[in-house]
């Protein structure tokens, strides 16, 4: 691996994290080893040499820490302890060695911009006005109406629906939680919270975790004096008051303390950064030089299909839109010192074959294998989510409101009846955005063969979630080994990073043919070398006519990769039949002296 430092004709620094990808792991629906239904640290032990077999580099786990799992473990009670359903330390201990064995890290989920309103810290702060632990938390005084009803102190509105302040009525004062009124937001103007989530940090570096994912980091630093949020929706008492705590004051300082303990073990980090979508804002937390975060996840694509109402109102984006976005981040970051973590899939988010593309079964191992193409070659640090390496999709059509389980989705679909109960056509709409961007859609079990719950689990009564019904077909068994797989191309894609990591890793960034509304193209340049990747989004063949930036390689070049074989060739009037989701890589060596086209790095 290159080492910081190391002489680049880029202006990329070079890092390990940089040449790695990262495979995140949903603990509860990953494998269950015991057979109660829920996924664990043993089960995921035991298939170390699936992992290693795909090509990753480090391996995230959403939280496994003690929680009451008001939100699947985003509600930690013991930041020393682990979840009992998951194991135990000892069990994270041999995971640890077992990973380090294969050449793997492992990457802790850290959520300390709140914890659960079961950790002691909270139930000692709560208990009255001056214990202790009460600054560890943000309490405020009501305000009071004309007509002297008690208000919450300002019109924030909580991600999970309503508003951000519970009242607590033994010390007459609310306390501000973001998300759940079970996780309430920890104070990081008190140094002590600080120390005290720096004590975590090392606890953890210490027995072999080499580095953590931030959840929600950016939210840390709030605007101390509380304003009200401005009204953006008339029809709601409780507003979005993002601008007052998404990169608050202190965000910079407060993450590089961090920062000098990540570096002190030279780990690894990616934070979570919603509602930031000016680069310049994003690039003072992931900047090489700033001493903040290695890398953040942006949320401008995961965003691209919310329609006027929010996330659940649907929202036709175009292909124009996608661009823009990909462009914009991926000239930025390198030009400016900061670094990508790209990703389409995650537990928040919808399964990437059914949100991004029409493919029906006939198409579906394709369209993975060109999303995979598209993702894993731009400029950054790819993320794979468990199940998108198969091809895994949404939850099936059949799928009505009482098959699902996240507090998300649960609390909107009260939220939509109370205040429509007779409009049966906006129920079926948001049961539909359901079936396309519930987080449940991400968090139904891995399936690992065609047996019963898709080897997921002996628990006689199944998974603690529904297994999606088509996992007789589509299953890690039947694709490991088996070149035409979409796993198999995934590791192909992973390798290739590796392979021509100058390229892949360091190189630029160019878009190609930016006003086509099917194709999404874009060339990697380093030294004379490059390689066109393209990517047709579309269930229909594109007779693409080739752009004079992209006409040498086709002509010249060889093929890296491809997701049909045979492709054919520049015809004679300068166009390419591009075939339904078809995706190609390729490469040419323009370099003098480097012994014709295809000269490897």
């Amino acid at each position: 691996m290159a080492t910081p430092g190391e002489p680049l004709s880029s202006p990329v620094n070079a890092a390990w994290w940089k040449e790695a990808s990262v495979y995140q792991i949903y603990p509860a629906s990953f494998k269950d080893s015991n057979g109660d239904g829920i996924g664990d640290i043993p089960g995921i032990i035991s298939e170390l040499d699936y992992l290693k077999a795909l090509g990753v580099d480090l391996v995230w786990l959403s939280p496994i820490l003690q929680s009451p799992q008001v939100d699947m473990g985003y509600d930690v009670s013991d930041y020393y302890q682990i979840h009992p359903p998951y194991g135990t330390i000892k069990d994270v201990d041999d995971l640890i060695k077992g990973l380090h064995e294969r050449g793997m890290r492992y990457v802790m989920d850290l959520v300390v911009n709140h914890t659960s309103d079961q950790h002691k810290w909270f139930k000692e702060s709560r208990c009255s006005r001056d214990n202790e632990f009460r600054d560890w938390y943000i309490w405020k005084k009501p305000k009071y109406d004309a007509n002297g009803v008690r208000q919450p102190p300002n019109n924030w509105r909580a991600y999970f629906g309503g508003s951000a302040w519970q009242y607590d009525e033994k010390t007459d004062e609310y306390y501000l939680h973001l998300f759940a009124p079970e996780q309430p937001d920890l104070n990081w103007e008190n140094p002590k919270v600080r120390s005290a989530v720096h004590s975590i940090m090392r606890f953890w570096l210490n027995r072999g975790v080499s580095g953590f994912r931030m959840d929600v980091i950016n939210m840390v630093s709030k605007d101390q004096s509380f304003p009200d949020a401005p009204v953006t929706d008339a029809n709601s008492q409780w507003q979005h008051g993002s601008m007052y705590y998404c990169c608050g004051p202190r965000l910079h300082e407060y993450l590089q303390e961090l920062g000098k303990i990540l570096q002190e073990y030279d780990a690894f980090s990616v934070g979570e950064m919603p509602n930031v979508y000016d680069p310049t804002e994003f690039g003072k937390a992931v900047g090489f030089d700033r001493g903040e975060l290695a890398m953040a996840f942006q949320f401008e694509i995961m965003d691209i299909d919310h329609g006027p109402e929010g996330k659940f109102s649907p929202h036709k984006y175009r292909m124009s839109d996608l661009k823009h976005i990909v462009s914009k981040w991926q000239d930025f970051m390198y030009h400016n010192g900061g670094w990508n973590a790209l990703y389409l899939e995650n537990h928040d988010q919808g399964r990437t074959i059914s949100r991004f593309t029409s493919a029906g079964p006939e198409h579906r191992a394709t369209a993975g294998k060109m999303l995979a193409t598209f993702l894993g070659l731009q400029t950054g640090t790819p993320f794979v989510y468990q199940g998108q390496e198969i091809g895994q999709v949404n939850v099936p059509e059949t799928w009505g409101i009482g098959k699902f389980k996240d507090i998300e989705t649960l609390n909107h679909w009260d939220e939509v009846i109370a205040a429509h109960p007779n409009n049966t056509t906006l129920h079926n709409v948001t049961l539909q955005e359901f079936r396309v961007k519930s987080r449940d859609n991400g968090r139904t079990p891995m399936q690992w063969t065609n047996g019963k719950f898709a080897g997921f689990t002996t628990a006689p009564n199944g998974p603690w979630i529904d297994v999606h019904h088509d996992y007789g077909d589509w299953n890690a068994a039947s694709q490991v080994g088996n070149p035409d797989s979409v796993f198999q191309y995934w590791t192909k894609v992973l390798g290739l990073r590796k392979a021509h990591k100058h390229l892949f890793v360091y190189g630029s960034y160019k878009l190609v043919d930016e006003m086509n509304d099917d194709l999404f193209t874009y060339l990697r340049i380093y030294e004379g070398q490059s390689a066109l990747v393209l990517a047709n989004f579309t269930g229909k063949v594109v007779n693409w006519v080739v752009p004079a930036d992209a006409i040498s390689i086709l002509e010249n070049g060889i093929i890296l990769l491809e997701n049909y074989s045979r492709r054919r060739p520049v015809l004679p009037d300068g166009t390419v039949a591009v075939k339904p989701f078809e995706s190609f890589v390729v490469f040419l060596d323009g370099r003098a002296g480097a012994g014709g086209y295809g000269g490897k790095l």
